[in-house]
């Protein structure tokens, strides 16, 4: 395990004993894609090689949903999957976990996405996709749930979502929305190349919102992708992603911990060595872990000892949800993420 600094393990211990629950005024809303990951039940093989798959939910910005829940955060998922025999089982997974569904929709007309994983040794996976086009795609502005996006104190999503319309439209008009009530917008690109025209399509839709964010969260390889190339550990590449809007900008490097950076401070944060699996959803983890803390209180953004606190929190769930294959079946509720942080102190 990397060496962790014991007072960021104690005061994040105490951050998170004797909390109140979170109320509605502490609403975070997570927008786009909900789907079916089939996982090989081997590691280190092709899909074609693969002898059987495991089913598991799956899909970024609703795994983040069911994070923020398992942790006992107040969490709401907008998008929409077929009606179908998978669409229903995702809705009741959304349900058994506490998630608001208001925003939750069925097409009749579009299957759920699906999407094979493919696990090398090492836990780390490549994708390939079923949804040409699959219900989370059809979305539309009119079927957007106003009321409850205007409720969010927080309003999280990712860059899919932009791919193609309608679903690209409504995703931008949800912004407005939140941004308009006052919401603090959270942005995890989730880079899916295989799911673009060509990278450069990518490249220029992820960038064309990155401005209106106040918290963005990337991994290390996806460093690379935005600066064409850049070196993720050097802070001067990092800090070309931190722009004027943005408060607080998040690279994750898997088990090496995160990094942060802000105008005024920047640092890192160490990880944990677990037993890893699969690394599907462990960025999803991590994103909804910090959320349920920086929801409590946004001034957390300014003040660097509470955020150490809280990223070492996030850092936590993420290594946690890398040691069971699938995305919402690794999920932690607060007990494991706190024992884990205990087991190291």
């Amino acid at each position: 395990m990397a060496a962790l600094e014991n007072s960021d393990l104690k005061t994040a211990l105490d951050l998170n004993n004797g909390s109140n629950p979170v109320e509605n005024s502490d609403l975070i809303v997570s927008f786009g894609e909900m789907l079916i990951d089939f996982v090989p039940t081997v590691s280190g093989v092709s899909l074609a090689v693969a002898p059987a798959f495991k089913k598991a939910p799956g899909g970024a910005p609703a795994n983040v949903a069911v994070g923020i829940a398992r942790l006992g955060g107040h969490a709401a998922f907008i998008g929409k999957v077929g009606d179908d025999e998978f669409g229903h089982m995702l809705a009741d997974i959304l349900k058994e976990n506490g998630v608001n569904d208001k925003g939750f929709l069925f097409d009749s007309h579009a299957r759920t996405a699906l999407a094979f994983v493919t696990l090398r040794s090492d836990g780390e996976r490549e994708f390939m996709f079923y949804r040409n086009p699959s219900a989370d795609m059809l979305l539309t502005e009119a079927e957007l749930d106003k009321d409850l996006i205007q409720q969010a104190r927080i309003f999280h999503y990712g860059s899919i979502s932009l791919i193609t319309e309608p679903c690209r439209t409504a995703h931008l008009a949800a912004m407005k929305m939140a941004k308009e009530a006052g919401a603090l917008l959270s942005y995890d690109p989730n880079v899916r190349l295989p799911l673009w025209p060509s990278a450069a399509d990518a490249r220029e839709a992820i960038f064309s919102i990155w401005d209106e964010a106040d918290v963005i969260k990337v991994s290390d390889d996806e460093v690379a992708f935005l600066t064409d190339g850049g070196d993720y550990q050097k802070d001067e590449v990092i800090e070309t992603l931190l722009r004027p809007g943005v408060k607080l900008l998040l690279v994750t490097e898997g088990e090496k911990g995160c990094r942060y950076y802000t105008k005024d401070f920047r640092g890192k944060i160490n990880g944990f060595a677990v037993n890893t699996v699969d690394t599907t959803g462990a960025g999803d983890a991590y994103v909804g872990a910090f959320l349920t803390e920086l929801v409590k209180d946004f001034s957390l953004l300014e003040d660097e000892k509470r955020l150490r606190d809280a990223l070492l929190f996030a850092n936590g769930a993420g290594a946690i949800a890398t040691t069971e294959k699938g995305a919402i079946p690794a999920l932690p509720d607060k007990a494991a993420v706190l024992a884990l942080l205990n087991s190291h102190v």
